[in-house]
């Protein structure tokens, strides 16, 4: 029986070893230069690293993982799961990112983690350094590049005790007002998890097989569990190909993603729902001849709200170049189950349903690979199938807890029903259960309670996207906030274009009127905001609670109206 995905990786390495595992295009151009990985090469490199951690006894420590994007991560990170270290991915602080806030949070998730050693490139780490040196208890901790080390030193590794139990990595949560939180995810977490999205996306050897071996493209962030659990692990369980590059040069120029498709024509693909947005944006008749989507079984889109209008534009444009409706895959997940939850039939239009209560669209995120539970969480009932509630689930795929938060771990690993179950984790989402499939419509803490209504917050960013093209897709957040004698009244914050200074009193009006004629609500604030200053996961998702923190704290990037002297 398999324990870990160590042996996985020896035995692709014993078999193909020459086989390419990962290909990375460091321009993000398939025209560009490109780094390829072998499973050979990957094997040796990782059992380089893990004698290194290994002759200095490091076995069970953590080590943080701080690499720009490239290969040199997916090395770092199996090279931890080969010493018994547990790896904890970290986004590295650079250039203007390397703020006070991020070396702040970067500091907290050291010290929550007790870091032993952080793993990175020379680059990286020479650049950090004058951070380190300069932030509490930090000068003296271990930095190591990981690309000096000679692939000889590999003939020293040792296999390590590794069972299902053991912890393989943390994963942390993207934080918005509170400490991160380390998501504790064994081997056997990993393992099943991957048997879910095999299971899931059919990723069946003929399947594999029929695309060349070709699985995967992807520009998603690997230090995120969507861009590590998916594309980089299963390709190692799959013994697949994969074609990786920057989330950097995909939102310089997101036709590189489709460009890669139709390069490579893997078998899935994906990404949040504003990715595809950016694609509609740029969807010109010169792009639409040169691309040839029809290999494409799996466009995965989870992570944020799948929105049925992002859709139907998607498959009625690119269907020009060859995409299949029935090729979009709505799924849900989160980093507590390890990643995937649930997702849709392969080869199957996704489906599309009314929300109890409402008329509003709702995705379904397809059929759930473990035990799912709707849940009302204050009668400890499961619902009726229709209604909605909070989404528990259950199953070999579930985390062990947080890292050292015995409390917060109990609280939310640890739910059960009055009918006697146990065992639930508590994933803060809403969704119902509808034939067998999962709705998701959104967040516990985020649902707006406004004169005894729900709202759901995507449907009022959704109206406000759609009210002015001068609003950015994907970059607004609605939430409440308390307004006196009236209660809990709607704020909508959203990015505007840079020429939207001239017209900041049409936007914020054409805003509010549409917001009430849709919804009925009358709005207690509309702040436009400069491009790129939203808060955000490093994922992508909206950190709504943040959003509403800064604009509390009055320290949102107001867009200020052109002509409007400098104080």
């Amino acid at each position: 029986m398999v324990r870990s995905l160590v042996e996985v990786l020896s035995s692709r390495a014993s078999g193909e070893p020459d086989r390419i595992a990962y290909r990375y295009l460091t321009t993000g151009e398939c025209d560009g230069p490109v780094d390829t990985l072998t499973y050979g090469q990957l094997d040796r490199r990782a059992k380089a690293i893990a004698s290194w951690l290994q002759q200095r006894g490091l076995a069970g420590s953590r080590a943080l993982l701080l690499y720009p994007p490239g290969l040199d991560f997916v090395c770092g990170y199996m090279g931890c799961l080969a010493a018994g270290v547990i790896a904890v991915p970290g986004v590295p602080p650079q250039g203007r990112s390397q703020n006070h806030r991020a070396l702040n949070r970067m500091q907290r998730l050291i010290a929550d983690a007790n870091v032993e050693v952080i793993l990175g490139t020379r680059q990286i780490l020479d650049a950090l350094r004058p951070a380190l040196d300069a932030l509490t208890g930090l000068a003296d901790i271990t930095c190591v590049a990981t690309e000096e080390f000679h692939d000889e030193i590999a003939g020293d590794w040792r296999e390590p005790d590794i069972t299902s139990d053991s912890v393989a990595f943390l994963q942390y949560t993207s934080g918005s007002t509170s400490a991160p939180r380390g998501v504790v995810v064994t081997h056997g977490n990993l393992l099943d998890n991957q048997r879910v999205m095999t299971e899931r996306m059919g990723h069946t050897p003929d399947a594999i097989a029929a695309h060349g071996g070709e699985l995967y493209v992807s520009w998603l962030p690997v230090y995120h569990d969507m861009g590590l659990i998916a594309p980089v692990l299963n390709t190692i369980h799959l013994g697949a190909t994969s074609t990786l590059f920057s989330p950097l040069h995909f939102l310089q120029r997101p036709e590189r993603w489709l460009d890669a498709i139709s390069r490579y024509r893997p078998h899935t693909s994906g990404g949040p729902n504003f990715a595809y947005e950016l694609c509609l944006r740029d969807a010109t008749p010169e792009l639409l001849d040169r691309l040839d989507l029809s290999a494409w079984r799996v466009a995965f889109n989870g992570a944020e709200p799948v929105r049925a209008a992002t859709l139907r534009r998607f498959s009625d444009t690119f269907a020009r170049a060859g995409f299949r409706n029935e090729a979009f895959y709505p799924c849900y997940g989160l980093a507590e189950a390890t990643l995937m939850v649930s997702g849709g039939s392969v080869d199957e239009a996704p489906t599309v349903s009314g929300r109890p209560g409402d008329a509003a669209e709702v995705v379904s995120c397809g059929r759930p690979g473990m035990t799912v539970v709707i849940a009302d969480p204050d009668r400890l009932e499961e619902c009726p199938e229709g209604e909605g509630g909070e989404i528990w689930v259950s199953g070999a795929s579930v985390a062990r807890g947080y890292w050292r938060n015995t409390l917060k771990t109990r609280e939310v690993f640890q739910a059960s029903l009055n009918d006697g179950r146990s065992g639930f984790l508590r994933t803060g989402d809403l969704g119902f259960m509808r034939d067998g499939e999962l709705f998701v419509t959104g967040r516990v803490k985020d649902l707006l309670v406004i004169d005894g209504r729900n709202h759901y917050p995507q449907d009022l960013e959704l109206t406000a996207e759609m009210s002015h093209p001068a609003v950015r897709p994907g970059c607004a957040a609605a939430f409440s906030v308390e307004d006196g004698s009236l209660g809990e009244r709607p704020v909508i914050v959203a990015e505007a274009s840079p020429d939207a200074a001239r017209e900041i009193g049409e936007i914020s009006a054409v805003i509010r009127s549409t917001i009430s004629e849709t919804h009925d609500l009358s709005l207690r604030d509309v702040v436009l905001i400069k491009p790129g200053s939203i808060p955000k996961t490093s994922s992508g998702k909206i950190q709504r609670q943040a959003s509403r923190a800064a604009y509390l704290d009055g320290t949102l990037a107001v867009l200020e109206p052109a002509g409007r002297p400098a104080e």
